[in-house]
């Protein structure tokens, strides 16, 4: 709609190419359907159709019944890889969850201190903050809010850039009340997922800074119940996690297979066999029991 809006005049009679069919129902925005029709565009080619049963082949129906020529099916492939988060969401009501890794060529991603700055190098990092700007939240463990105190914003070349969600797993509320996580603001966000066993004290101080916390079911072992964190950031509308977790979280998303896609940044460098693997064990004995990733 706002493409069309930009285009003014230049639209009508035109071509219109959309990954996705234009929707028929009033959301966040009105029908983009009927904005295809108001702005006079002759044809339309689209990639796929549109999931949602709100949509369910109306947006397509309209535009033939309104005279518009339609041609569908065109880089289907393409815009299926490209619209991963959207169409997982709109399927399962979960969250599309994509591991972000960092790792030295011995799979590491700290040195036995916990040092990991600077892994990668700067175009890389470029690459994690257009990764962190297409999200809508971004999920940490405890321990990697501990140890870097990181802040988790985007920042692109030249500036700007949407920050994502901030969401910290924290069974225990460790979370400093200085830390760069618990300093909100207007466009920064942040949630932590604890348990129903954390301290109401630290509840509340968090919370005085603008954090938001949200208390969720716990494994036996006392740890934040990931299935339900997924679960309840479905229900708010979260379609894409980014998960820059250290070894734990990473294990844990892993073991329950809750991870969707992982992309890894490789650097030309060796730590060592003391130094921080970017999986914590998960039992794995036998190689026909490793996890195998497809593309």
């Amino acid at each position: 709609a706002n493409a069309l809006r930009a285009a003014g005049d230049e639209a009508r009679g035109a071509t219109l190419y959309v990954t996705l069919e234009p929707c028929c129902h009033t959301g966040k925005t009105p029908p983009c359907a009927d904005a295809v029709l108001q702005a006079g565009v002759g044809r339309v080619v689209m990639a796929l159709r549109d999931p949602n049963p709100k949509v369910a082949g109306g947006g397509l129906a309209r535009l033939r019944a309104a005279g518009i020529e339609v041609t569908l099916g065109i880089c289907e492939a393409e815009a299926r890889r490209l619209n991963e988060p959207f169409l997982h969401y709109i399927q399962t009501q979960q969250p599309f969850v994509t591991l972000k890794c960092a790792v030295t060529l011995d799979g590491k991603i700290a040195t036995r201190t916990g040092a990991s700055r600077w892994i990668t190098g700067g175009l890389a990092r470029e690459q994690v903050h257009r990764m962190r700007h297409a999200a809508d939240a971004l999920l940490v463990g405890c321990g990697t809010a501990l140890q870097d105190d990181p802040q988790l914003t985007t920042r692109l070349p030249g500036g700007g850039g949407v920050n994502p969600l901030r969401i910290v797993v924290d069974s225990r509320l460790r979370l400093p009340v200085s830390s760069q996580l618990a300093a909100v603001t207007s466009d920064c966000h942040t949630l932590v997922a604890t348990s129903e066993r954390a301290p109401v004290e630290k509840q509340r101080q968090l919370e005085d800074r603008g954090v938001e916390i949200l208390r969720l079911p716990s494994y036996a072992d006392g740890r934040v119940d990931i299935e339900a964190l997924l679960t309840a950031l479905g229900a708010r509308g979260v379609a894409d996690l980014l998960v820059e977790g250290g070894a734990t979280l990473s294990a844990t998303l892993l073991q329950r297979r809750l991870v969707d896609k992982v992309t890894v940044f490789v650097a030309p460098k060796m730590i060592g066999g003391d130094g921080i693997s970017v999986v914590a064990a998960f039992g794995v004995e036998a190689m026909a029991d490793a996890l195998q990733f497809y593309g």
